[in-house]
C-alpha cells in the first residue's frame, strides 16, 4: 500500500488539483492507495474543500504547528509500507510518483527529488545551493537537493523517529544514518501558482541548527569524541601562545606584546577546559538519549532462518 502525506496550510487554491493528479496517478498503477491531508490549522476555505474530496483522509491540527510537525502526524497515521511526501502547493508533480516507484524497485529504500530546473527566483535559488552544499558536507549524504520535499521512503524506516523544529528537510538523512540506502531521480519543479509560500530566512538559521541536531544523533557519532578534538585543537593553540610568549621573554620585546599572549594563553586553556566539559554532558545526554527510548538507532533490513 502506498500513502501519500500531503501537509497544508492555506492551500484552498490548490489542493483540489493536487488531489486530482494524487488521484489520477496512483488509480494508473493499480494499486492499494491512501490520501493523507494533514491541516495545520488553515484560516481559508482548505478546510471545507478538504471536505469535499475522495478517496482522502484528513488530519487537521487545532493550530500552525509548522511543516515538521504535520508531517509528523500524517507519517503516524500512514498505513503504507511506502510514504510519499510532497508539498501542498502544486510545486511537486505527483506523475512523478511513478518515477520515484521505479527507482525504489531497484533495491532503495529512500528516493529523493532532485528539481534540477528550478523555478525559484534567484535569492532562493542561491540560498538553496549554499544550504545543499552544507546539509552535504555536515551529513554526509551525497544529494544534489536535500530540501525537495518529493520523497518516497519504505515505511519501516520511518517507524520511532521523533520529528522537532524544521527536521522534516532531514529526514533522509535520518534514515540513512539508520542505514537506508538512499537515491535521487530527476523531478519536475513547478512556479507556484496559489497562495503565498511561507519559506523565511529565518529558517535557514533554524535548519542549520536542527541540521548539527541530526548529525549529534547518528548513533556512531560520539559528541565526546568531537569536543575533545576542538578541546585539544584550543589547548595546541594555546600551547604556541606559550612558545610566543617564551620567545618574547627571550628577546625583550615589549610588555604588551607578550601581555597579549598571554591573555591568548589564558582564554584557549580555559576554552579547551569547557569543550571537554560540554564533551562529556553531552556524551551523557546522548546516552540517554538512545538508552531512554524503546526503538534502536538501527533498522534490520531482514532475518533469514534456515
Amino acid at each position: 500500500m502506498i500513502s501519500v502525506i500531503i501537509p497544508v496550510y492555506n492551500e484552498a487554491g490548490n489542493i483540489r488539483e493536487l488531489h486530482r493528479l494524487n488521484k489520477e496517478t496512483l488509480e494508473k498503477l493499480g494499486v492499494p492507495y491512501e490520501i493523507i491531508v494533514v491541516d495545520s490549522g488553515s484560516i481559508d476555505e482548505t478546510p471545507a474543500i478538504l471536505k469535499t474530496l475522495s478517496p482522502i483522509k484528513i488530519i487537521t491540527l487545532t493550530r500552525k504547528f509548522g511543516q515538521t510537525l504535520t508531517l509528523d502526524a500524517g507519517i503516524k497515521t500512514a498505513k503504507g509500507d511506502i510514504v510519499i511526501i510532497m508539498d501542498g502547493d502544486l510545486q511537486n508533480d505527483p506523475r512523478d510518483i511513478p518515477k520515484l516507484l521505479a527507482k525504489m524497485d531497484e533495491g532503495y529504500d529512500v528516493v529523493a527529488g532532485w528539481r534540477k530546473d528550478r523555478h525559484d527566483n534567484l535569492a532562493r535559488r542561491i540560498h538553496s545551493r549554499l544550504a545543499n552544499w552544507l546539509t552535504r558536507t555536515v551529513s554526509g549524504l551525497n544529494l544534489h537537493d536535500h530540501a525537495c520535499a518529493l520523497k518516497a521512503y519504505k515505511k519501516k524506516f520511518l517507524d520511532g523517529i521523533n520529528m522537532y523544529g524544521i527536521q522534516h528537510v532531514f529526514l533522509a538523512v535520518s534514515v540513512f544514518y539508520r542505514g537506508a540506502k538512499v537515491a535521487e531521480v530527476e523531478v519536475t519543479h513547478h512556479e507556484r501558482k496559489s497562495g503565498v509560500s511561507t519559506h523565511l530566512w529565518m529558517s535557514g538559521v533554524k535548519a542549520i541548527a536542527d541540521l548539527f541536531v541530526v548529525r549529534f544523533l547518528h548513533p556512531n557519532m560520539r559528541p565526546m569524541v568531537f569536543f575533545s578534538a576542538l578541546g585539544f585543537l584550543f589547548w595546541g593553540i594555546a600551547a604556541l601562545a606559550v612558545v610566543g610568549l617564551l620567545a618574547s621573554i627571550g628577546f625583550g620585546l615589549p610588555i604588551s606584546a607578550g601581555t597579549s599572549l598571554l591573555i591568548v594563553v589564558a582564554m584557549f586553556t580555559v576554552g579547551g577546559l569547557f569543550l571537554f566539559i560540554i564533551g562529556i554532558l553531552t556524551e551523557i545526554l546522548w546516552r540517554i538519549y538512545y538508552e531512554s527510548k524503546e526503538e534502536r538507532p538501527y533498522t534490520i533490513r531482514e532475518i533469514i532462518e534456515r
